[in-house]
């Protein structure tokens, strides 16, 4: 990852310094000393208060022509500007304020649902005079990953947010660097491989055999970090050949245990990799929810960065020890990815030598030899190889704790298929319909990534979501953020029962009625050019570790945890809110804060009784 010894916060003021006010500065002392050259003497301390104030009345008056260039502009193309939250405090610092306030206690995207509700799908929340635009319509969504893809890229803003954490991965890159990326990752989620399963079996017969334990002992589970740990490991086995076995640590126990592991838990290396990784995260989400200005938060320190000494601690030596073996190894076709490849060796040997990427600029050269490249396009793939999955069992195992209808017919349709023993094959997973189904709706009530973001590198505008009104103006290089979270649960688009839990209407003729006139109203996995390449294998990881999950036990239910429940006033509002039994947040993905605490009964434990 790329380090500075140069805090963000430091490095945009000297930018600033040198962009705005040494040019002013300079300006008026030259204008001064002309002045003084014809006899006319100016004070010192005028001088000075001149240039102490060109900063804040040079930025004033970008503002003000900002705001006009962009009202003509609109006017030119026949549009209207975005509706702004309107603050009382300037720069909408109280409204800033609020949000991050806001966010420690209150649900999900509240305080964003507040001023939807208010200014409609498509809102301008223009913090600090930035246009930071948040939309949850289908047709500017659709519009910015398909329809007019490549004037919507990753952009600067999130490139200087992100590159801390995800370097020049394919999560951070545009262009042909991210076609070069996206080529070639692509043959690692062929169907060939994502109907190998032995890898998924073995660590789902670990982690089960690890909840049992505990469940015997009258204890419960935090099954965020057992799952968490269960993708950790699949994925580290198919990225780099080498399990790093989080769960051989200790798992964590419930408040009230009279058992403890957290030296365990401490002195683990890969729980700490995990951690930090998911804290770096955090801090990539905490600067994108700022703006472009979040330097100013990091004055002292970059705040990824000792997140990221964990990771690379723990992270360098496998990798290297990957590219060791690879050295030696008989070199495969390049064309060609063999069973038993990692995404390691697929890349040293697809990237070796020099390949020339073509840009509208510059060509530009890049080694992929180089460890750092390989380093970064991995740790993007383990971010969504990781973490995306194991939020989404995590959900998908608290609706089935909160419906226990619903498990019992998606238990009956496993042993139907599979039995109680047998492993699930590809073939199964695709005849399963209601898993699927089930799958879906977890999907689209608890997206596992929340929102996220694009810049576009054109001025444009967007079809009103108001029918009547003119289309929205879009300035260039403005930051799109858009929220599949909200859109999945908007009553206009799914229906009154939108914010219910219920698998049926993938099934049903809500399907017709909704989904199929408006495919662009679900999209977990994104969609056009930069749709999710391993949404199949997703697919089949999460229904392969819940068909194992029910062959083993009849029943989940909830135990939350003091850190896990949520605010006993939540009760009082309406929509989720009212009914939710824990607290969802999100850094890069969705994570239950104070873990997902349940307890389950083993079929076996049952046989025994009986």
């Amino acid at each position: 990852m790329s380090r500075s010894w140069v805090s963000p916060g430091v490095a945009y003021l000297a930018r600033g310094l040198l962009s705005v006010v040494v040019p002013a500065a300079s300006s008026i002392i030259i204008v001064a000393r002309l002045a003084s050259l014809k006899g006319v003497r100016v004070s010192p301390w005028l001088i000075s208060a001149l240039v102490l104030g060109a900063a804040p009345l040079g930025f004033a008056a970008y503002v003000l022509v900002d705001g006009r260039s962009q009202q003509r502009k609109a006017n030119r193309l026949g549009a209207r500007l975005v509706p702004r939250v309107r603050g009382k405090w300037p720069g909408n610092l109280d409204k800033v304020v609020n949000m991050v306030m806001r966010s420690e206690n209150e649900y999900l995207a509240r305080p964003l649902e507040d001023e939807i509700k208010v200014l409609g799908p498509t809102i301008n929340f223009r913090f600090f005079w930035e246009d930071l635009i948040m939309t949850t319509e289908p047709q500017h969504i659709k519009t910015i990953l398909a329809t007019d893809f490549d004037n919507y890229v990753k952009g600067t803003k999130f490139r200087e947010a992100a590159d801390s954490v995800l370097g020049t991965g394919v999560f951070n890159s545009d262009g042909e660097i991210w076609k070069l990326h996206r080529t070639m990752t692509r043959p690692f989620f062929t169907h060939d491989r994502i109907s190998h399963f032995d890898i998924f079996d073995r660590h789902a017969d670990h982690a089960i055999a690890l909840a049992k334990e505990r469940f015997r002992a009258g204890l419960a589970v935090d099954f965020q970090d057992l799952i968490s740990r269960f993708t950790l490991d699949s994925a580290s086995e198919f990225l780099f050949g080498h399990c790093i076995e989080t769960l051989s640590a200790g798992l964590p126990y419930p408040h009230n245990a009279t058992e403890s592991t957290n030296a365990t838990q401490g002195d683990n290396a890969a729980t700490a990799f995990a951690y930090a990784f998911s804290q770096a995260q955090q801090g990539i989400n905490r600067r994108l929810s700022i703006g472009q200005t979040w330097p100013l938060t990091e004055i002292l320190a970059d705040s990824t960065a000792q997140h990221m000494k964990v990771v690379d601690a723990f992270l360098d030596p496998i990798l290297k020890d990957a590219l060791e073996k690879h050295s030696t190894a008989v070199e495969f076709d390049k064309n060609e990815f063999a069973d038993d490849q990692t995404l390691v060796d697929h890349l040293v040997n697809l990237t070796s030598g020099e390949i020339a990427c073509y840009d509208r600029i510059s060509v530009v050269a890049i080694s992929f030899s180089d460890f750092k490249i390989i380093k970064d396009e991995t740790l993007n793939i383990l971010l969504a190889g990781r973490d995306t999955t194991a939020t989404t069992l995590t959900s998908a195992v608290y609706l089935l704790a909160m419906h226990p209808e619903f498990l019992t017919r998606l238990r009956e349709e496993i042993i139907s298929k599979v039995g109680l023993t047998r492993r699930p094959t590809y073939d199964d997973i695709k005849e399963m319909k209601y898993l699927r189904a089930v799958l879906n709706e977890t999907l689209r009530l608890f997206p596992a990534v929340p929102f996220d973001v694009r810049e576009n590198i054109r001025e444009t505008t967007w079809i009103s979501p108001e029918y009547g009104k003119k289309p929205l103006f879009i300035p260039q290089g403005t930051m799109v953020s858009y929220s599949v979270f909200l859109m999945h649960r908007r009553t206009d688009l799914w229906g009154p029962d939108a914010l219910e839990f219920d698998p049926d209407r993938w099934l049903d003729e809500r399907v017709k009625k909704y989904l199929i006139p408006n495919p662009f109203i679900f999209l977990p996995f994104n969609a056009g050019p930069r749709i999710c390449l391993g949404q199949q294998f997703a697919y089949n990881e999460m229904s392969f570790m819940i068909i194992r999950l029910l062959q083993n036990f009849l029943t989940i239910t909830l135990s939350p945890e003091p850190a896990m429940r949520p605010p006993a006033w939540w009760a009082e509002k309406d929509g989720r809110q009212a009914i939710e039994q824990f607290r969802p947040r999100n850094h890069l993905t969705l994570y239950a804060m104070g873990g997902m605490w349940v307890k389950m009964e083993a079929v076996d434990d049952v046989e025994i009784i009986n």
